[in-house]
């Protein structure tokens, strides 16, 4: 997709369809012809500006667009960049099922922000993805969105590098998102890894796989027992980000789980729903496509990104409930539930970036249905060590527009981990699932600050939304490159 900014007055705009965010009870005036149409539906009350809801117009009278899209943005004094970002999305897929493939959208002066630059092409560009790369017949189909203007009159130069900003999020996220979307038998530990090497070799970064032998000589006894039953070798990701120059001694680890796909090992999960479990590898995912952004807008914070990749499967060779494991920092773990692995391989992870010298972690992992039952499928859970970290992880979500809540950790949750025949259980009881599996990790992040992100509730969607696709959201890519990027102003 072309995109690019265009700072000519609205009626100079040649283009498929120009979309125009509209709000309650303030009609439109572009200064057009069309002007009367759009008082029309408000008094009709076809259209009153509520959020996400469209009505579009062919030829409009004195504009060169073909077709004007009005796209819903509710009330006009509390819309944001984020609602704008939906307000976009949900336009680009309306217009690209009717075959529009030059569309531009109008940010009136009020609101010619670098962040509304941004988002309203991270809105076109996510819009935008559709996820059947593997149907077949797609000869009538409508194609893709090929160009995107954001049109700004009289805007300034800054607005045009807000729109590379948005380019470049929106792109890394379907980076991400393609990374999830992709079948298990397709998207193997072994696959992950490479398409991370082929993902740095073009953005300049750093890559390195640990394979099975050298986790095993530096004691990653915890990762690699979760890959004990899958004939697909395990591997450990390690992408590096260096700043050309920088006044900083912090060193921001991103950890992200990578089950490319997760039966639950013996103890699997039931038939209904499994297919959807190629989706346990999103954390894994997010992290790579945050490097991905990071690596082109270059913050002045090293960063490294850590992703343990694995299958869990019930093999002859599986990890058995009741095994007990020595993880990479000595601690022992007795396996209770084979189906919670994600903080079996994260462990090794965070042990292993503070080895590496990383001085702030943040992971992120499909980790507990708990978390889905507690925030449902709107907010990220949001545990962490050390409140002035989760402090900064909020305030870059809030930023992006990604929902995140903070859930308690309590030493009183440790109780629910007392374990008679190793350091640590992999389970606590039935209570607090989501926070107990979050202590659990607390004990191999400490005393490093740090956040962890359950996004098992967000990192898929099973229906469609108006602005996005059925399938992966690709969450925490823009909050992890809000984060490096504001890393010494936060």
């Amino acid at each position: 997709m072309e995109i690019r900014l265009d700072t000519r007055p609205v009626d100079q705009i040649d283009a498929d369809a120009l979309i125009v965010p509209a709000f309650e009870g303030l009609p439109l005036r572009l200064g057009q012809a069309c002007d009367g149409w759009i008082a029309g539906l408000y008094e009709s009350g076809e259209f009153k500006g509520k959020p996400l809801e469209t009505a579009l117009l062919h030829a409009p009278a004195g504009l060169k667009t073909a077709r004007l899209m009005l796209v819903g943005g509710g009330k006009a004094e509390s819309f944001s960049a984020a609602d704008l970002r939906k307000a976009v999305g949900a336009a680009t897929r309306a217009l690209k099922a009717k075959s529009a493939r030059r569309l531009a959208v109008v940010l009136e002066p009020s609101r010619q922000s670098t962040d509304n630059a941004a988002a309203a092409v991270e809105g076109a560009v996510l819009g935008g993805f559709d996820p059947d790369r593997y149907k077949t017949g797609k000869e009538g189909a409508a194609k893709g969105v090929e160009e995107f203007v954001v049109v700004a009159p009289g805007g300034g130069p800054e607005l045009a590098a807000a729109v590379e900003r948005g380019r470049i999020l929106g792109e890394s996220q379907n980076f991400a998102r393609d990374l999830v979307n992709e079948p298990a038998n397709r998207m193997t530990p072994s696959v992950m890894a490479e398409r991370a090497r082929q993902m740095a070799a073009e953005e300049g970064l750093d890559c390195e796989v640990l394979d099975r032998d050298r986790m095993r000589q530096l004691g990653m006894g915890s990762l690699l027992a979760v890959a004990m039953g899958s004939d697909e070798p395990p591997a450990l990701i390690v992408v590096r980000y260096r700043p050309a120059t920088t006044a900083s001694s912090d060193h921001l680890g991103l950890v992200g789980k990578g089950v490319t796909f997760d039966t639950g090992g013996i103890s699997i999960k039931p038939a209904d729903g499994m297919e959807k479990m190629k989706y346990d590898m999103a954390g894994g995912a997010a992290v790579l496509g945050a490097m991905r952004a990071i690596a082109r807008l270059k913050p002045a914070i090293a960063v490294t990104a850590l992703v343990p990749a694995v299958e869990n499967m019930p093999g002859s060779r599986a990890q058995r409930p009741g095994d007990i494991v020595t993880t990479l920092s000595g601690k022992t773990v007795e396996v209770l539930n084979t189906d919670a692995e994600g903080r079996l391989i994260l462990n090794d992870a965070l042990t292993y970036a503070q080895r590496l010298g990383c001085t702030h972690l943040v992971d992120a992992a499909t980790l507990t249905g708990a978390i889905v039952v507690a925030l449902g499928h709107v907010h990220v859970g949001a545990f962490t060590n050390h409140q002035p970290m989760l402090d900064r992880v909020l305030a870059a979500a809030r930023a992006e527009g990604e929902k995140m809540w903070p859930m308690p950790l309590d030493d009183e949750y440790k109780d629910y981990l007392k374990c008679a025949f190793a350091d640590l259980p992999n389970i606590g009881g039935r209570w607090g699932g989501a926070i107990t599996a979050a202590y659990f990790l607390k004990e191999f992040a400490d005393p490093t600050p740090w956040v962890h992100l359950d996004i098992a509730g967000t990192a898929w969607l099973d229906d469609e939304k108006p602005f996005l696709a059925k399938g992966p959201t690709g969450v925490c890519v823009r909050t992890f490159v809000n984060l490096a990027m504001n890393w010494g102003t936060s």
